[in-house]
């Protein structure tokens, strides 16, 4: 039996291995704490740092083929993987292009990818000199290891820069200035690529986004053919340009003009494509180990016409009670997925639910239902 190793143990990693399952695929899991949700579910796993030659020899030892689930493990442990001889996609190159986010986006400026306009920043002053030819707003960026709004911040004023400056840059990390978008509404599309370059697209979804994290997918998106096909053509650019294999997200911004901009890309299965394990034909984490197994991908068209995806977000920081899904068991149609983190923080990604519906509204109120019943 083949197994997949993964770097990292949270809910994706923990989906993935869900999805492994049914095709008779095992999983190894290499996270840095135990008892990671992941790790849970095979008898397979490591716990200690990524970069920790035993631990990595370790994991290398229970693998066949390897992939990640989070883009903070650094490029330099793909690269020994692949030195030890097994297949890892994405591969440290791939890594390397997305995980610094300013390397990132002069990926994608090279490659034609529309984008807002962006600046690696060292100071105060630099963030100022920008604003003085860009405007206010504007946002500021931890170049690496940022997610769900951790490592950014909305700078409306100059007033706003001396407090997110230092919160952000707190253990000299590196920072990256982007112009502010008036977007309409923002947008994702989950990208699917083999190993021989086939690519196949899931449907545009319009996100919700609260605060920098994730609240609503909505799919498919309600825009016109012209922008959905402009949202297409970015998505597929954007993957094409790191030259990914796997799944990878990748989210937009549509404006009121009809444009649409790319903002970033994830090298992995991404919280907007969470619908589609109820609502397409084949879900993102079941294609992403086809496709880094160099196993034939499968459909990603939906197989109803609409999906909502809630995500569950804590409400109190504590210890995670049991039966937490109970009550939203009682909504019809409502497909619950719970994450299995012992402990609950505010705002925390604690799980899911996704509704299939006829009409947006009728997905969209069941599955805000469900989530507003589980007691995380």
């Amino acid at each position: 039996m083949i197994r997949l190793g993964i770097l990292g143990g949270g809910q994706l990693a923990q989906m993935m291995t869900q999805a492994a399952v049914s095709l008779g695929v095992e999983t190894a899991i290499f996270e840095r704490r135990a008892d990671s949700p992941a790790a849970r579910l095979t008898k397979h796993d490591v716990a200690g740092d990524w970069t920790s030659p035993q631990a990595l020899a370790d994991f290398i030892a229970l693998c066949d083929v390897v992939t990640l689930e989070n883009e903070f493990v650094d490029a330099s442990v793909l690269e020994r993987i692949a030195e030890a001889g097994l297949p890892v996609y994405p591969t440290a190159e791939t890594l390397r292009r997305i995980q610094d986010k300013f390397i990132q986006k002069q990926t994608m400026d090279a490659a034609d990818v529309p984008l807002p306009a962006f600046a690696a920043v060292d100071d105060l002053d630099a963030v100022r000199a920008f604003a003085a030819v860009h405007g206010w707003p504007l946002v500021l960026k931890a170049r690496r290891d940022g997610y769900d709004g951790y490592g950014n911040a909305t700078l409306r004023t100059a007033d706003d820069l001396p407090a997110a400056w230092e919160r952000l840059s707190a253990g000299d990390r590196a920072l990256m200035v982007e112009a502010f978008v008036p977007f309409s509404h923002e947008l994702a599309v989950m990208v699917l690529r083999g190993r021989d370059g086939e690519t196949r697209l899931y449907p545009v979804v319009e996100t919700v986004q609260k605060d920098h994290i994730c609240h609503v997918v909505r799919a498919p998106a309600s825009i016109s053919p012209t922008m959905k096909q402009a949202a297409e053509r970015i998505a597929a650019q954007a993957v094409t340009a790191v030259d990914g294999v796997g799944v990878f997200g990748v989210e937009m911004f549509a404006l009121d003009d009809g444009r649409v901009l790319y903002n970033e890309i994830a090298p992995r299965p991404h919280n907007s494509g969470h619908y589609t394990i109820e609502a397409c034909r084949t879900s993102q984490f079941e294609n992403h180990i086809r496709a880094v197994l160099g196993w034939p991908l499968g459909a990603t068209d939906m197989t109803a016409p609409y999906a909502v995806m809630v995500n569950v977000l804590g409400r109190f920081t504590g210890h995670a009670p049991a039966f937490a899904a109970r009550d939203a068991l009682r909504v019809p149609n409502a497909h619950v997925h719970i994450y299995s983190k012992r402990d609950v923080r505010v705002g925390r990604k604690m799980g899911h639910v996704t509704v299939t519906g006829e009409s947006m509204e009728e997905a969209e109120t069941a599955a805000r239902q469900a989530a507003d019943l589980i007691g995380l």
